[in-house]
């Protein structure tokens, strides 16, 4: 034990508790992921850093309207688009808590005023004109994606995607990506989606 200002302190209880709260954040944090990634189908899986700059490159210069990314998930890409692009309006959805809450704090941190991350599904929110919509979804999320779009396709300037394919489309541009799965990210211009 040890007298600091007048109080007693047992450094080995002390140890003890920040042990035990890092266990309980650790599972708690594990647990909403886990939650979540059930529900949704899919876990917020960062981006790769050969996907992440194909994804810059395709967007580069295309268009003014707002760059909206389909499940944001850590806000490595919104926070790019949103620094790469500081005179466009950048949107991430995200579902899951964590994901969401530690890119909002970067967000904050890095004074990114052109930058909103939204805590929503974006399947029940409306695109907006000439949007360029970034996703890194999976097969049933490209499904669910190609429905919604049956009823906005023609305000959506482009679609970015990394790794799935829009299953009634053909990208109008690949770019194979020099990885250990042999990825590709995909992009469809809005005036080809079917309606």
């Amino acid at each position: 034990m040890y007298l600091i200002i007048g109080f007693t302190y047992d450094f080995k209880a002390g140890v003890a508790l920040i042990e035990f709260i890092s266990i309980a954040l650790f599972i708690i944090v594990g647990l909403s992921i886990f939650i979540t990634s059930i529900r949704v189908g899919i876990t917020p899986m960062p981006s790769s850093q050969k996907a992440y700059r194909a994804i810059l490159a395709l967007t580069d210069s295309q268009g003014d309207g707002p760059v909206i990314d389909l499940g944001s998930g850590w806000g490595t890409v919104v926070i790019a688009l949103s620094k790469a692009y500081p005179n466009r309006e950048v949107i991430g959805y995200e579902l899951s808590t964590v994901p969401w809450l530690i890119s909002v704090l970067l967000k904050q941190v890095m004074r990114l005023e052109n930058l909103s991350i939204y805590r929503r599904n974006f399947l029940a929110s409306p695109f907006p004109k000439s949007s360029t919509l970034i996703c890194y979804l999976y097969p049933g999320g490209m499904i669910k994606l190609e429905e919604k779009l049956k009823d906005e396709g023609s305000q959506i300037d482009r679609i970015i995607s990394n790794t799935f394919v829009l299953p009634s489309h053909v990208a109008q541009e690949v770019i194979k990506l020099d990885d250990l799965y042999g990825s590709s990210v995909y992009k469809y211009l809005g005036k080809n989606l079917i309606k």
